[in-house]
């Protein structure tokens, strides 16, 4: 895939004045106040995200060749700053902007491709997710989405641009220690796998998680050998109760489907192993599992516990087949979107999305941290 990138615009040569700034602020950047406790002498001074549509930050605003964007009403309509849409999948910020705001670094984790990115973004992470993507290849090909193989290459060239910034040794530490994160699965699974049917000519589901896992690994090393060490995996989510698959495959009550929950949970059985075994191999690496699957779940399963109302129906039209470009300024949106798990019919709310990552982080940062 082509990937659209203004160089000359991205990181234009600034006045000599100004580059004594600029420095300044690179060497001391501005952090935000952060609720999660890092253990005593750990610092975290960047978070990257690779993944699909849950992180992406506005990654496919650029990829013209895909459906899968949403930089258009009501998309973003509840995000600070003026309720833009940013082609961010929800209506305000995603988990890759709780998670850099969970830990004091800034309030919002921009996308790599946004043409208006600054040299001092580059400093404290970068998205590099595509709404869309999987470790399938034929997943992305099918969305038209940035593989992993091309986020891959996107780091590569970011860390070309840091080294610009900040010089070789700078560089060297923010990469060896900020926290990276993957998301991906859940388009395998429930696209790949369940809606399109191509790979069940080939595989069982147990077959299936199989070549996932043996893929994933891959991107992972690669990740390691450009340098990463602190990486965290997310497990697929229940991705049979979001509302599209229990209106398409939930039967005339439009329960959760099982059969996806099913491959979900074996994926996320097989992933710990996988990891651990990353871990044994590659010195120095931390690999940590985490597990999203269950917090998710008992939000969907117990939501009035949460303070909330409607978990099966999304809050952007009818709720319960919209997303992307079915999802626009002319669909009605939900009177009060506090009252839904989901924004969309795929997408969980701002609101889910804050509560989730708050509790996951403060579980998994020790592990990620030593």
């Amino acid at each position: 895939m082509v990937l659209s990138m203004n160089k000359k615009n991205l990181f234009p040569s600034p006045p000599g004045s100004i580059c004594h700034l600029l420095l300044l602020l690179v060497i001391i950047p501005l952090r935000t106040l952060g609720l999660v406790r890092l253990p005593p002498n750990v610092t975290i001074p960047a978070v990257f995200v690779f993944g699909d549509s849950i992180m992406d930050t506005g990654n496919n605003n650029n990829n013209l060749k895909t459906e899968a964007r949403c930089n258009f009403p009501p998309y973003g309509e509840d995000l600070e700053g003026g309720g833009m849409p940013t082609g961010r999948f929800s209506n305000g910020k995603v988990p890759s902007d709780f998670v850099v705001e969970e830990l004091g670094i800034k309030q919002l984790l921009p996308p790599y491709l946004d043409p208006n990115l600054q040299p001092t973004d580059l400093v404290t992470g970068v998205c590099f997710a595509s709404g869309g993507a999987g470790y399938d290849p034929l997943t992305s090909k099918l969305a038209s989405a940035i593989h992993f193989d091309s986020q891959i290459e996107m780091f590569k060239d970011y860390i070309g641009k840091l080294r610009g910034v900040v010089g070789e040794e700078r560089a060297e530490y923010i990469i060896e220690n900020s926290l990276y994160l993957v998301v991906m699965g859940s388009n395998d699974i429930s696209n790949t796998y369940f809606l399109s049917h191509v790979r069940q000519l080939e595989y069982d589901v147990p077959a299936y998680t199989d070549l996932l896992l043996r893929l994933a690994s891959t991107y992972f090393k690669e990740i390691y050998e450009l340098g990463a060490r602190r990486i965290g995996v997310f497990s697929t989510p229940p991705i049979g109760c979001v509302p599209f698959q229990r209106t398409v495959a939930g039967g005339i009550t439009r329960h959760c489907v099982d059969k996806i929950n099913d491959a979900c949970k074996l994926f996320n059985a097989k992933l710990p192993n996988a990891l651990d075994s990353l871990n044994r191999n590659l010195p120095d690496s931390r690999f940590v599992f985490i597990d999203v699957y269950n917090p998710l779940l008992d939000v969907i399963v117990n939501y009035p516990k949460y303070g909330y109302k409607i978990e099966d129906r999304g809050c952007c039209g009818t709720g319960k087949i919209e997303v992307t470009f079915l999802c626009t300024q002319l669909q009605p949106t939900c009177p009060n979107v506090l009252d839904h798990v989901f924004w969309d019919s795929f997408h969980p709310t701002q609101s889910v999305y804050k509560k989730l990552v708050a509790s996951v982080l403060q579980k998994y940062i020790q592990p990620l941290s030593v």
